[in-house]
């Protein structure tokens, strides 16, 4: 067997997504087909439909692309079925029904953005980045009727920089994601459909603590001031650039104002009393009070304007320390 021969479908959605695409397409793979999202209502009307990264591509290059609402809808997959697919490659796409996973002879196998079986679920960058870890990575593995829990095909590590954040990160993996799913399906024809893989329960260390990556919604950015400045730091790079941590700014006359945060430093300076979320201007820094330290505040995004760095935003501040952060 060889790549020419094995027939490929691929499942995506985001840019994410079209960097194993093209890397599919560039070494000359097999695919036969592309299924991604429908086209998204956008605008003010949500009278314009957007199509996804990954359609977007595939369209410029010449593949066919299948965009079902419901997966198990019986149109789709017997749609899917006709491409009779030897494997089906899935990189940030929805979860999908055993009749579709389980379709290909050769099963179907997902390219997640961590070291399984930590960081099983939707947003494995961000809580990564968020909890303050030192390394991730990406999996691949074979997908079976639990989200995440498959048997493990190959893994390969990635370093966070103490300065990473989400965007860093998320480039990073989005090459390494790539490669690994091409070294994952040249194992597959070299082993001629089979391929050795492990049950991520052999994989879990004795007493170590699982960590899961739920989907993120707004209210899960905003920012608690009671945490430590080390941990409120993390939580701002876990969610920069986006959907981005947010806090409410209240002015002396109790008005609220939503307040992104993308960029923060750490101090060693103890906030020695003051209430988190207590503001204050040292050396031209604008600091919030945390639980322990003070953390320097570099760039932000007031609601209604643009982003800036600290210095731009507190020209527009007469007395910035009559504000405070709300906990």
């Amino acid at each position: 067997m060889t790549k020419n021969d094995l027939r490929i479908i691929f499942m995506g959605t985001p840019e994410f997504a079209v960097e194993t695409l093209r890397a599919l397409v560039d070494g000359g793979y097999n695919v036969v087909a592309v299924v991604t999202q429908p086209d998204k209502p956008v605008g003010r009307h949500q009278d314009t439909l957007q199509p996804s990264a990954v359609k977007q591509y595939a369209v410029a290059k010449g593949l066919p692309v299948l965009q079902p609402v419901k997966m198990k809808d019986p149109q789709f997959v017997d749609e899917l079925r006709s491409y009779n697919a030897d494997l089906q490659v899935v990189v940030a796409f929805r979860m999908l029904p055993e009749v579709v996973w389980a379709m290909p002879r050769f099963g179907t196998f997902n390219v997640h953005a961590a070291l399984l079986p930590q960081y099983r679920g939707a947003a494995p960058i961000n809580w990564a980045v968020i909890n303050g870890e030192k390394q991730t990575g990406v999996t691949t593995f074979f997908l079976d009727h639990d989200i995440d829990t498959g048997r493990i095909i190959m893994q390969e590590p990635f370093d966070i920089a103490d300065d990473f954040n989400v965007e860093n990160v998320y480039d990073g993996l989005m090459k390494l994601g790539a490669g690994i799913a091409l070294k994952t399906i040249d194992r597959i024809i070299a082993g001629n459909g089979h391929v050795d893989s492990l049950p991520q329960e052999d994989m879990i260390p004795v007493g170590k603590e699982l960590h899961y990556a739920p989907k993120i919604f707004k209210e899960t950015c905003r920012i608690n001031w009671n945490m430590p400045a080390e941990q409120a730091r993390n939580f701002v790079r876990g969610l920069s650039p986006y959907p981005g941590a947010w806090t409410n700014m209240v002015s002396p006359d109790g008005k609220n104002s939503v307040l992104k945060l993308f960029k923060a430093a750490l101090t060693q300076m103890p906030c020695n009393g003051n209430a988190p979320g207590t503001i204050r201007i040292f050396n031209g820094n604008m600091l919030v009070a945390t639980a322990d330290c003070w953390l320097q505040l570099d760039e932000m995004q007031l609601s209604g304007k643009k982003r800036m760095d600290a210095r731009a935003f507190l020209n527009g501040f007469r007395d910035i320390e009559s504000y405070t952060l709300e906990r």
